[in-house]
């Protein structure tokens, strides 16, 4: 139906389409089926038609022909439509929310959309639209390791107290380091980004060297003390602490919280601390990495700076992390802690419950 359509009309139906376009209660679709007929009348183009109009080509037929063969009052009455698919069944429904719960078939590690689909006999839509509105993501894994700490609700006490209520007149550090942080070259220029596609790099890389990146996360203003050395043992460390001592105000005490590494409990860094009294160790409980806010700003600047990186050498990417070092210093934003001990063993608790209950 690509040619122009000629409509004759006479006066009482043109009347009642003109009182059609021109009342305002009147819906905007029938509004606009009453223009494209008044307009279709004049022997406008089809395109033009639509364009004045506001409706596509296909609608502009299909209201001419509606109109040649119902007349004004086709226009004004919507057709029933043919009733859609019968909804699912609740034994269905349950079936498609149970099945990525529990083991897939074969050898495959989880199930997938296309398997329930097919095992229940659905449309993978059906199955993608029941997951969406009860947030099964199959396809996604978290990691976590529970720690066998036996000191844990102590340490935990410990360290979010000193991030929510920390002691008069000291600092609270977060400690760490970042090691074997490596400087990747791609071994070709990738293109930037643009509208409609995405930044590209090379999937392969030269390895150019490592260094291992000292933080200090200060709680109070976010301000990172940051260095960067060719190994983290025992007198890397006590060099990172030298250089802490130097760069706080010295009349207050110095409360870092530091991991369990074996770096930070040799007996050389337990003399040092005993001639340097202001510095007080706090110990994150093990496998309790998530509790050392200084992994938040490991996080960031692997993101920001890092992961995307090209560095011909060591020093350049040296050079790159202290730079991104001083920037974020120009203007820092700390990272507020807001979970209580309470309610971090409250859900550690009921963790290990579901755990026992599993195994």
């Amino acid at each position: 139906m690509a040619q122009n359509v000629c409509i004759l009309l006479d006066g009482d139906d043109r009347a009642r389409l003109i009182a059609v376009v021109k009342d305002r209660n009147e819906p905007h679709k029938h509004v606009q089926r009453a223009r494209i007929v008044l307009l279709s009348a004049d022997r406008l183009p089809v395109l033009d038609v639509a364009r004045q109009s506001g409706a596509s080509r296909p609608a502009v037929w299909r209201w001419q022909q509606r109109f040649a063969e119902e007349g004004v009052d086709g226009l004004l009455r919507d057709k029933t439509r043919k009733p859609g698919k019968k909804p699912l069944s609740a034994a269905t429904v349950a079936k498609i929310l149970a099945l990525p719960c529990g083991e897939p078939p074969g050898q495959a590690t989880h199930w997938t959309g296309r398997m329930v689909a097919k095992a229940v006999g659905v449309s993978l839509r059906a199955v993608q639209r029941l997951w969406e509105a009860n947030r099964l993501q199959p396809h996604r894994l978290r990691t976590f390791k529970k720690s066998n700490d036996p000191a844990f609700a102590e340490k935990v006490e410990d360290v979010v107290g000193l991030y929510m209520n920390p002691p008069a007149h000291a600092v609270v550090v977060s400690i760490d380091e970042k090691s074997q942080i490596q400087a990747l070259d791609r071994t070709q220029p990738g293109l930037p980004m643009k509208p409609g596609k995405c930044g590209t790099m090379t999937h392969d890389y030269k390895r150019n060297g490592t260094t291992t990146l000292f933080a200090a996360l200060s709680m109070l203003d976010g301000k990172v003390i940051g260095t960067c050395m060719p190994r983290h043992r025992h007198r890397e460390f006590l060099r990172f602490l030298r250089l802490i001592d130097q760069q706080t105000p010295p009349g207050l005490d110095l409360h870092l919280v530091v991991d369990n590494y074996a770096t930070h409990k040799t007996p050389a860094v337990k003399r040092w601390l005993k001639v340097h009294p202001r510095f007080h160790l706090h110990f994150t409980p093990t496998s309790a990495s998530w509790l050392n806010m200084v992994e938040r700003f490991f996080a960031e600047i692997t993101q920001n700076r890092i992961r995307r990186g090209t560095f011909e050498n060591v020093a350049e990417l040296k050079r790159a992390i202290m730079e991104y070092l001083e920037n974020r210093n120009a203007d820092p934003k700390p990272f507020i802690w807001t979970k209580s001990a309470g309610e971090i063993l409250e859900k550690v608790a009921r963790a290990k419950q579901a755990l026992e209950s599993q195994h």
